[in-house]
Order: structure tokens, then C-alpha cells, then sequence
């Protein structure tokens, strides 16, 4: 059993399919947890009091999301696997807190649309990146200028509070997470390759965490753009 775990870790073709299978559940498992941890705290007016109340522990939960994501993304190699789940499943419960407050402002049906929507456009692209053979390298070096675009012009908008610029963002960040859910697609595909045969049990945990992270951190920023694009306030 050790020797066939082995031998499929070092089958760089035959472990493709399975890591990217692997990155998807992880991924699932962390919008699911995202999900249930956001609507329990929508719905319990304690604790949306609290959120809206304490400035201080909403700005301590998002530099803990920062800090998280910074923590995965440049101490992969020297964390254990399980350091990479816990931090994984830390922050997806970080975001749900964060995306709790965001959710309360709009109906049941602009979320619900919303998500459908982005499932449906992010798992078109996220497949077209598996299957393409065109290399994305150079559209993704464009699409990363084009996020750092929308962020000083959503920066600048906080000012002018101009609703075009504001639709026009919210449009231009849809279209860029898109084009990055197929790069970093294919950018798993890549990763799997350049650990060549040198892949444990370990590395191949910790690189389904990695890959998952990536694919959830463009479903969340597609889905947000969409919801203010859908969006619908409460009255």
C-alpha cells in the first residue's frame, strides 16, 4: 500500500488530476466553512451588534486575515502540513466574520444570485484554465497591474464617492478575478511540475492547501464585486 502511495506521488501526470481534485475539496471545505460561520453570525443581532460596535476587533480580524494569508503564502516549505489545514480553516472562519457584516446589507436573493452566479463563471474559467494549453503567464502579469488598478481607484473613490467609477470597478473586478482563477488554475498544474518526482505525502498536502487558497481567494473577490454589481441594500 506504502509502495502504490508512492509510486503515484512520483508520477508527476498521474498525481495531477488527484491534486487537483484534492485543491477543490479543500477549497469547498473552506467556502462551506466561510459560509456557515457568516450566516450564524448574521443571524444574531448579539453579535453583529458586537461587530458594528468594536471597531477595534473588526480591524483585529482583518490584519489576522492578512496576517494568515502572508503566513501561507511564504512559509509553506518549513510548516507542517497540519499547520497549513489549521491556518487554511483559520482563515476561511476569519473571512465568514468579515463577510457576515458585508452579507447583512443586502437581501437573501441578491446573495443567493450572486453566489449561483460566480459558481457558475468561476468553475467555467477555473476548467478553462485546466484544459488550455495556451500559456497565461503573460495576460496574468496584466491582470495583476489591473488588480492593483481597481484597488487605488476604489481607494480614490472613497473621496469622490462617484457611483460610475464605482460600477466600473466592480465590473473591471469581476472580469480580473476571472482571468486569474484560470491562471492560478493553471499555475496548480505548473506547481505540480516543477516538484517533479520529488513529491511526499506532505508536500502533496500542503500544495492542495496552497492551490485551494489561491481558487477561494478569487471565488470570494467575484462573488463580493457581484454582490455590489447585484446589490440591493435593506431597506
Amino acid at each position: 500500500m506504502a509502495t502504490m502511495q508512492s509510486t503515484f506521488l512520483t508520477n508527476i501526470k498521474a498525481r495531477e488530476n488527484s491534486l487537483l481534485r484534492n485543491v477543490y475539496l479543500w477549497m469547498t471545505a473552506g467556502l462551506t466553512l466561510t459560509a456557515v460561520v457568516s450566516y450564524a453570525i448574521a443571524s444574531s443581532e448579539s453579535l453583529m451588534r458586537m461587530l458594528f460596535q468594536n471597531s477595534f476587533l473588526f480591524l483585529f480580524i482583518i490584519i489576522g486575515q492578512l496576517a494568515l494569508v502572508m503566513y501561507l503564502s511564504t512559509r509553506l516549505n518549513k510548516m507542517s502540513a497540519t499547520s497549513a489545514v489549521v491556518s487554511f480553516a483559520g482563515y476561511s472562519i476569519l473571512t465568514g466574520i468579515t463577510l457576515s457584516i458585508i452579507i447583512y446589507a443586502y437581501t437573501a436573493i441578491t446573495v443567493s444570485r450572486a453566489f449561483f452566479t460566480t459558481a457558475l463563471l468561476f468553475g467555467s474559467m477555473s476548467f478553462y484554465g485546466m484544459v488550455t494549453k495556451k500559456n497565461l503567464d503573460g495576460i496574468g502579469h496584466y491582470l495583476i497591474m489591473g488588480l492593483w488598478g481597481i484597488i487605488i481607484a476604489s481607494l480614490v473613490n472613497l473621496l469622490f464617492r462617484s457611483t460610475g467609477l464605482y460600477y466600473l470597478v466592480s465590473y473591471l473586478g469581476v472580469f480580473i478575478f476571472l482571468g486569474l482563477t484560470a491562471w492560478d488554475t493553471q499555475k496548480i498544474k505548473r506547481m505540480n511540475d516543477q516538484v517533479g518526482t520529488n513529491m511526499d505525502e506532505d508536500t502533496y498536502v500542503k500544495l492542495s492547501i496552497i492551490g485551494a487558497l489561491m481558487l477561494y481567494l478569487d471565488f470570494i473577490n467575484i462573488f463580493l464585486f457581484l454582490l455590489r454589481i447585484f446589490g440591493r441594500g435593506r431597506d
